[in-house]
């Protein structure tokens, strides 16, 4: 039986940058929303702070050794740096993973999650600002962009699957004709040796869609947000006064909340699916927003490292009924989104209590085998 790999979404900010200086202030980084953050109604725990790595910067070697020794002693197999590029050699949260491969430090797994979205500001107060378009700019950008990622991809940490460099793309409907613009990169990467790419659809596409057909290999099940939505949209049903208001003033609604969905009910209704390619299971520990969009954000009440294990022992499941072929990877939303309150890493409340909870989900999947 193939060994099952927990990959975790991994955020490289956490330093400022010049974007962030502009469009926020000076020094401005993700801990300035965690720290900012207030409780906006009665029993709602707010700020969300961090324990053992306290508020670091990932400048700092020292800090990312630690979190890849932390990973890995809880049964990780590797991270999910999200990767910024937008085109026409427009990147920004670049340096992390630049130190990472220049240093050869940390020694520890990972692979890249092409996060391919707008930036826009309309969450965090600025309203109708796109912050940086993402471009698809055909043949010349996509020979660049590989190029640029083609070290990483040659690095003996990077994450391979048959010697196919992996690489996740964050929202796989918005690439046009995507079997034909991913092909590009995969010809790219057979024309330095590779065999191919093995290139993955992150969660953001539902899985009745025909991943062969738009150019994936795998993808990640779209089963999570689909028990999430399901209950959003019943706390969506406000009242017809409500709905009155809301047509006079648009802001309204947005401002009513935030929006309160029990993960109980939300883990309860998640089935993980096959899709018609490889599909790997996406669990999410915890999520509250509202420090980065405050009365606009969304809170998963009643979340906990006990549900947490739960939700990875249905993941487990649904994996280790796979072929040994099946590569298994299982999908954790996030390491490090402390704006998001979605986190894997050490807090104030639950200690390590969510990689306690993976840990002894995967340690019961091995006594098994």
């Amino acid at each position: 039986m193939s060994e099952i790999k927990p990959l975790a979404f991994y955020l490289p900010q956490y330093h400022p940058i010049p974007e962030n200086n502009e469009w926020w202030e000076e020094g401005f980084t993700e801990w300035t929303n965690v720290t900012k953050a207030k409780p906006l109604y009665n029993g709602h725990e707010q700020p969300i702070l961090p324990a053992d790595l306290g508020f670091y910067d990932l400048r700092v070697e020292e800090t990312r050794e630690h979190q890849a020794k932390l990973a890995k002693e809880y049964g990780l197999y590797g991270f999910i740096y999200y990767h910024y590029w937008f085109g026409d050699d427009k990147m920004v949260l670049e340096r992390i993973a630049e130190e990472v491969l220049s240093s050869g430090k940390p020694d520890f797994p990972f692979c890249f999650c092409w996060a391919n979205e707008t930036w826009s500001g309309i969450w965090h107060g600025l309203q109708n600002q796109i912050l940086v378009e993402q471009k698809y700019l055909g043949k010349e950008d996509i020979k660049k962009h590989f190029e640029y990622l083609l070290p990483f991809f040659q690095d003996d940490r990077y994450i391979k699957v048959e010697g196919k460099p992996v690489l996740f793309i964050y929202e796989p409907l918005k690439i046009p004709n995507s079997q034909e613009y991913l092909s590009q990169y995969r010809q790219y990467a057979k024309d330095v040796g590779f065999p191919d790419l093995f290139i993955i659809s992150s969660s953001k596409g539902v899985d009745e869609l025909d991943y062969v057909a738009l150019g994936y290999d795998a993808n990640v099940s779209n089963s999570y947000h689909q028990a999430f939505d399901r209950e959003r949209a019943e706390f969506l049903k406000f009242s017809l006064l409500d709905r009155a208001i809301g047509r006079l003033f648009p802001d309204y609604l947005m401002n009513k909340g935030p929006v309160l969905i029990d993960n109980v009910i939300v883990n309860s209704n998640i089935v993980f699916r096959d899709t018609n390619v490889e599909t790997y299971p996406m669990v999410v520990p915890n999520w509250d927003n509202t420090a980065r969009s405050n009365k606009r954000g969304v809170v998963m009440q009643n979340s906990s490292p006990k549900l947490f294990e739960k939700e990875v022992q249905k993941a487990v499941r649904f994996l280790s009924n796979k072929s040994e072929e099946h590569h298994k990877f299982l999908i954790i939303k996030s390491w490090n989104e402390w704006a998001e309150g979605n986190i894997l890493e050490p807090d104030r409340k639950f200690g390590h209590g969510y990689l306690q909870a993976l840990r002894n989900c995967l340690e019961e999947e091995n006594k098994n085998r």
